[in-house]
């Protein structure tokens, strides 16, 4: 599959000496420019799809570079309006899938397939600069495209790292840039990644916001194309621009800078170190470089290190003690004891998400917050793969721990109620349902999927009855 995917990629890159302007169809005329398009059909296929940006200065006249992106829920709208901004102001062609979602691998394949293939017909897309960018699973999936295609510039990955099976290698060619909310429970994993990137030497740049599990922020994703151009200049895949240089390391220094009036010194060390390394060759950094060598020999960098692997250590222990515990456990029945090891496992849960609440300590939330979110997307995770093995009261007892991390998710008590349905447990699968209608802000489609899914076919009528006796849904 990987040979066929970007077979058309490889052939472009190799039989052109430079260059080369893609002939455009009528078609691809009369796409707006300076607008977000939600959904633009392949025209191999119209059940694929992805939604597209076109810079206000774009024109076939000459080639841009292009991003593609990947959403884990195949939100292509929601993904691309991220990156809206920063397309603008840096002149990038941007496409996101409207069909790559988090599951199988061969599904996504295809859907990058057609995305790279259509744009590459309708667009003048400069081969040479081709970066993908993802969120969560699409993260993975963008890294993994990268490594087989060996013809990205970049890749930037937002809140995950590379795929469970893959590590950078030094035979990889491509920068990548990391961004990382403080809370996201896969802080775990980007932060140490950054070690790994260095090591392949990797050029790469890691940028942490305020946030969870989610898409960073428009400004992030600014800062994120001005990097991977600061990089295509070294190579002269973009032409030198001084003044964008200055601009962009000034304002690095400035952020360095700010670390360390806030005594953030672990994050100005980095700050330093990333920025000697960057804009090497381009500028000189040799005051940057030595503030580096110079942090990372204070003490307190060095104690911030430790701790930070200590937190790291402990928000791994806090999800895996509450997912040890449900796959541990016996097939649960309806009539549980205080005793019963499932009904720990929720209450490991119920316990970490009113910890995360009351904890008082910013540093001590952060952790909890993280582990609670790892517990969350953890059970998720393995639920839907106890439902694909058709253990269903295993797949119950996930999505019951995950509503414990989450009770507000409706999506995590459809799933609860998918499973108890399918486990025979029709009670408790009714029970589920209507804690979904409590929290749900759209009662007309939450109807519409009662009635249509498979699962409910001998609890329908009941769930019916008890939503007709329910209290009405609080406003």
């Amino acid at each position: 599959m990987s040979s066929c995917l970007f077979a058309a990629l490889l052939i472009a890159t190799a039989s052109a000496s430079s260059p080369a302007i893609y002939a455009q169809t009528e078609n691809s005329r009369s796409f707006p420019t300076g607008t977000l398009v939600p959904k633009v059909a392949t025209l191999k296929s119209a059940q694929q799809s992805y939604a597209l940006y076109l810079p206000s200065g774009y024109s076939p006249a000459r080639l841009w570079p292009v991003i593609y992106v990947f959403d884990p829920l195949a939100r292509g709208e929601l993904a691309l309006s991220q990156f809206e901004h920063a397309a603008e102001l840096h002149g990038f062609i941007v496409a996101a899938s409207n069909n790559s979602r988090n599951g199988p691998w061969s599904p996504q394949f295809e859907a990058a397939q057609a995305m790279v293939n259509d744009t590459q017909q309708r667009f003048s897309i400069d081969i040479r600069r081709i970066y993908f960018a993802g969120f969560s699973g699409g993260a993975r999936v963008s890294s993994q495209l990268a490594i087989l295609c060996k013809c990205a510039a970049g890749v930037l990955l937002s809140g995950a790292g590379f795929p469970h099976d893959s590590v950078p290698s030094s035979k990889a060619k491509f920068a990548v840039f990391s961004a990382v909310g403080d809370a996201d429970f896969n802080y775990r994993e980007v932060i140490p990644l950054q070690d790994q990137l260095d090591s392949a030497a990797l050029p790469h740049w890691l940028r942490v916001f305020d946030g969870a599990h989610q898409w960073p922020t428009p400004a992030v994703l600014d800062e994120a194309l001005a990097w991977f151009r600061i990089q295509a200049m070294k190579p002269s895949l973009e032409p030198r621009d001084d003044i964008f240089i200055a601009a962009q390391l000034a304002a690095t220094k400035d952020r360095a800078a700010a670390f360390e009036r806030s005594t953030d010194l672990l994050s100005a060390w980095r700050e330093y170190g990333q920025a000697a390394a960057s804009f090497d060759s381009l500028a000189d950094v040799s005051a940057l470089r030595s503030r580096a060598e110079a942090l990372e020999k204070d003490k307190t960098v060095r104690e911030s290190l430790k701790h930070e692997r200590s937190a790291l250590e402990e928000q791994s222990r806090l999800s895996n003690d509450v997912l040890s515990a449900i796959s541990t456990t016996p097939d649960s029945s309806s009539n549980f004891t205080p005793a019963d090891p499932a009904q720990s496992a929720q209450r490991l849960a119920r316990e970490l998400r009113e910890r995360s609440v009351a904890e008082k300590k910013p540093d001590r939330a952060v952790i909890l917050k993280r582990a609670l979110g790892g517990v969350f997307i953890g059970s998720i995770e393995l639920g839907n793969a106890a439902l694909d093995n058709k253990n269903y009261p295993l797949a119950a007892r996930y999505f019951a721990c995950a509503a414990e991390a989450n009770p507000d998710s409706e999506g995590v008590l459809r799933q609860l109620a998918i499973a108890r349905a399918l486990s025979g447990d029709r009670k408790t699968a009714i029970e589920a349902l209507l804690k979904a209608k409590q929290r749900t802000k759209d009662m007309n489609a939450l109807t519409k999927w009662i009635q249509e899914e498979p699962s409910f076919a001998r609890i329908r009528q009941d769930a019916a009855l008890a939503f007709s006796r329910s209290k009405p849904q609080q406003p």
